[in-house]
């Protein structure tokens, strides 16, 4: 039987954008090295226009131009790519990366095609979405659990979320991924005037739900001879983004959102700890990527970041918490400390995360069902 399978839900490969991306990009890679035949739907912004196939690396590509932008954009996006793999006949095992649009899978239950679905985090609880955004998100989130042939949590307690919706027999844990760095190119700090160990670093969206500003205010209580790193799109436009910025000392750098993977690199690996304010989600691809370089982590204190970064980590649970935290890792004095912490990271990575493992996982639970 050829092993053949199409991944749909995301923008596309190679990765730009986010986490979902760079999955797929390394799991596309990993499936073609081992004789499947691998089709990723992607999409790209433009006047509405014929689908455009092409190759990449051995990955075939359907690429969809979407006149929307946004929301309703990806909703216009994955309506076609569902469409079109339904029309095109083209294989029977899809892997579904996120549920945002999982009413729209149905059609595929009649055609035969199994659907297997990653379910990523509680989207429907995060702050930032209006209640008719929310009520879109809950209502797909059990489409999801009803249409999907299986389900791949990325969490242990995203699995015990969907429990409560189907059967576990249903639900295979799956954990994110990410690239073990044992070294960065040192000149890359010097674009934004940063020593190593020098600083410390976020890298989250600027929302409510990541403690942004309970982060901003903690370190900036009082002089630290440190500076703190706020990666991220900080519009002036936005009432939150404002008041972060209004609350941050002027030891607290905005450089804007970063894709450049060096940067980005460079600055976990140098920094002096990084800490992750998400109180929501299931396995965070920023947080699995600090573990893999090495980074002491901070994080807030709740069940997903808990599990991910284990007991070699340190937490916080509110902003008078957060103060201390920041005032025992950057005492100078207590270097064992950060050392520990970093040790603790790799070997946290190294038990669970790395590539290797995650994706061998998702090849045999691709098999299972591809001999189904």
């Amino acid at each position: 039987m050829e092993k053949i399978v199409t991944i749909i839900g995301i923008r596309g490969v190679p990765a730009r954008h986010g986490g979902f991306e760079t999955f797929a990009e390394y799991l596309s890679l990993y499936l073609i090295a081992r004789g499947w035949k691998v089709t990723v739907y992607c999409q790209t912004d433009g006047e509405s226009g014929p689908i455009i196939e092409d190759e990449w690396q051995g990955v075939r590509r359907f690429t969809i131009p979407v006149k929307r932008e946004g929301a309703m954009g990806t909703i216009i996006f994955d309506w076609r790519s569902i469409q079109h793999l339904i029309k095109s006949g083209r294989g029977s095992l899809v892997l579904t990366l996120g549920y945002n649009t999982a009413a729209f899978c149905l059609p595929y239950r009649f055609k035969g095609i199994r659907n297997l679905i990653n379910m990523d985090g509680i989207e429907w609880r995060r702050e930032k979405w209006r209640f008719q955004e929310r009520a879109w998100l809950w209502i797909n989130e059990r489409c999801g659990c009803w249409f999907g042939n299986h389900l791949i949590a990325d969490h242990p307690e995203i699995k015990n979320h969907l429990a409560t919706r189907v059967s576990r027999d249903k639900i295979t844990m799956i954990p994110y991924g990410a690239r073990e760095i044992t070294d960065a190119d040192i000149t890359k700090l010097n674009t934004l005037g940063l020593s190593p160990g020098r600083f410390i670093t976020v890298i989250a969206r600027p929302e409510p739900e990541n403690s942004i500003l309970e982060i901003v205010r903690a370190f900036s209580k009082k002089p630290r001879d440190m500076t703190l790193v706020m990666l991220g799109h900080y519009q002036d436009s936005k009432p939150f983004h404002q008041a972060v910025r209004q609350t941050a000392s002027n030891e607290v750098l905005f450089p804007g959102a970063i894709y450049d993977k060096d940067i980005v690199e460079a600055l976990r690996f140098y920094s002096r700890f990084y800490i992750h304010g998400h109180r929501v989600g299931g396995t965070n691809p920023s947080l699995v990527e600090a573990l893999g370089t090495g980074s002491a982590i901070l994080a807030h204190d709740n069940r997903f970041n808990r599990w991910v970064a284990g007991d070699g980590a340190h937490y916080f649970t509110d902003e008078d918490a957060c103060v201390r935290e920041l005032d025992r890792l950057l005492d100078v004095d207590d270097e064992n400390e950060i050392n520990r912490m970093r040790a603790a990271s790799r070997q946290r990575f190294q038990e669970i995360f790395t590539w290797d493992r995650v994706l061998g996982q998702y090849e045999k639970l691709l098999l299972d069902w591809l001999n189904k």
